[in-house]
């Protein structure tokens, strides 16, 4: 069995530990076992794999790995490359982590706050003109459109920033929560 044909039974314990808890993990944030798995197969991996060694390395159907790698692609975190000698498709994965985070960011955006904020914006609109919506209902439906506005405007500022200057952001969370004064007793 070569490098690139290994099961995960026979995978280095912290490559198969990473690759099933990454699954575990997607399935936390709504996404499917397999396509998490297949993306940290790809992720970990050195060289590009084609669909069939991917679906022998990790026990999962071949059309399992198909339609994985068909989301992973719309989600831009996986690509399809070519590997002179083989007709094969190969496929790699993003593996700078603030790109990925972007990336899988912006698409759920696009999937999920986008349409939030759209219809939170119709539902404020209807509740208006509507004597059956209750003042604290639509106090409640400002809240959230508010809250989800927020959000929006901060991700785009996020977005807008160097890698460098995210990273800095980051580790200063501390120092600034306790300037503030917010850090709980």
């Amino acid at each position: 069995m070569t490098e690139t044909t290994k099961t995960i039974d026979v995978m280095p314990e912290a490559v198969r530990r990473f690759i099933l808890h990454w699954g575990d993990m997607g399935q936390n944030w709504g996404v499917n076992r397999s396509i998490a798995q297949i993306h940290a197969l790809l992720y970990i991996s050195e060289t590009p794999l084609p669909a069939d060694v991917i679906s022998e390395s990790l026990g999962v159907a071949r059309s399992n790995v198909s339609n994985s790698l068909k989301e992973l692609m719309a989600f831009k975190i996986v690509r399809r490359v070519p590997v002179a000698g083989d007709r094969r498709d190969h496929f790699t994965a993003e593996t700078d982590v603030w790109e990925l985070a972007r990336r899988i960011a912006a698409v759920r955006k696009a999937r999920e706050i986008d349409p939030a904020l759209e219809t939170l914006a119709h539902c404020l609109s209807d509740a208006e003109d509507d004597a059956g919506v209750s003042d604290e209902q639509r106090r409640r439906l400002r809240e959230m459109h508010a809250f989800t506005s927020d959000m929006d405007r901060w991700y785009s500022q996020m977005q807008a920033l160097p890698v460098r200057t995210l990273t800095r952001l980051v580790r200063l969370g501390d120092r600034i929560v306790a300037l503030l004064g917010l850090a709980k007793s």
